[in-house]
């Protein structure tokens, strides 16, 4: 790659960092958006967006720890069995064209849930059950596979779901998905080096601009501002690279 599209990549991945990290996701689905439309290789775009992942999420989740949104009852009983999956969806290198159909269909199902979340915002509820233990361990596994598989940290999918079936507010379910997508991401990124034991190159500046993208994103966060008209863009964006994943 040239400088110009490392350059270019940098300032997209902080784009990514800043909208999901305001509302507690790591942004996986972001880089792999914009790494498909840069047409770069799949032995490229998963590491990477593991990688990006975990550093975003860190910041994530000590920026809702600290805010008093964590709940490690409402996070374990996914994160128990979708650990052990993402490390081996992680040891598992999908063909290419296989590979592209599958985050294809993640991105575009990801461009969905966005938008179904910003109406899931508008939405009051004041209760926090107890989450129901069988469906969360299942849920946990199926969303840790698909993590590991394809090289995401599983938020955008656990968000919306904890949300629409009651299990947490939205402002709950942030102190949850943030830690749930770094533990995914390290037990992803783990399982990947196990069998391709190095990282691609080039991700010194995407971190910095990570990094920097997470720490103003989280402050966004937790000062409960809302970025609808991103959101909508970046919806927008992941539809289009999914599809371009999935039908080219």
């Amino acid at each position: 790659m040239n400088i110009a599209d490392i350059t270019l990549l940098a300032g997209l991945f902080l784009l990514v960092a800043i909208i999901f990290s305001a509302i507690g996701h790591a942004g996986a689905s972001g880089y792999l958006a914009v790494m498909a439309l840069m047409g770069m290789a799949p032995t490229v775009m998963k590491p990477t967006a593991l990688t990006l992942n975990i550093l975003v999420a860190i910041v994530a989740t000590i920026q809702f720890w600290r805010s008093g949104f964590f709940s490690w009852r409402a996070l374990w009983p996914f994160a128990v069995t979708s650990i052990p999956m993402a490390f081996i969806g992680g040891t598992h290198q999908l063909p290419s064209a296989q590979y592209k159909a599958i985050v294809g269909i993640v991105l575009v199902i990801s461009a969905v849930l966005i938008l179904g979340s910003q109406k899931l915002r508008s939405q009051r509820k004041t209760t926090f059950p107890v989450v129901p233990m069988l469906p969360a361990l299942i849920t946990g596994a199926l969303i840790g596979l698909i993590s590991g598989l394809v090289g995401t940290g599983g938020g955008v999918f656990l968000s919306p779901l904890m949300v629409l079936v009651g299990w947490a507010t939205v402002k709950q379910s942030t102190g949850v998905i943030a830690p749930f997508v770094l533990l995914n991401s390290i037990a992803g990124l783990a399982g990947y080096v196990t069998v391709i034991p190095h990282l691609p190159g080039h991700t010194t500046l995407w971190l910095a601009a990570a990094l920097l993208g997470a720490l103003i994103g989280t402050e966004l966060g937790r000062k409960r501002l809302q970025l609808p008209a991103l959101e909508g863009l970046l919806a927008l964006v992941l539809l289009i690279a999914g599809l371009k994943m999935a039908l080219l």
